[in-house]
């Protein structure tokens, strides 16, 4: 069953590489949505696919991102709207 997940993250997030190696990982796991920097330091990532795999991703991202320092991953599940097509760095 598709889930989708808005996830913020907060931390030592910007100017480390986060968005490219969330990036990196949501495409090894087949999650399609987005990333991208928040006016006030943290990051926002929407993940579509499995709740199993949106699960390891946010994982992923909160403790093995391997420049950021993640103090906060703040998420919230909402319905799945399909719209994304693969995952995209969004400026």
């Amino acid at each position: 069953m598709i889930a989708r997940a808005r996830v913020v993250f907060r931390g030592r997030v910007q100017g480390v590489y986060f968005r490219a190696h969330c990036q990196e990982k949501a495409e090894e796991l087949g999650l399609r949505g987005y990333v991208r920097n928040l006016l006030d330091g943290g990051v926002e990532a929407v993940f579509e696919g499995e709740r199993a795999v949106i699960e390891a991703a946010i994982e992923w991202n909160a403790n093995r991102q391997p420049y950021a320092s993640v103090e906060a991953a703040d998420v919230t599940w909402e319905t799945p709207t399909g719209e994304f097509r693969r995952f995209e760095v969004r400026r």
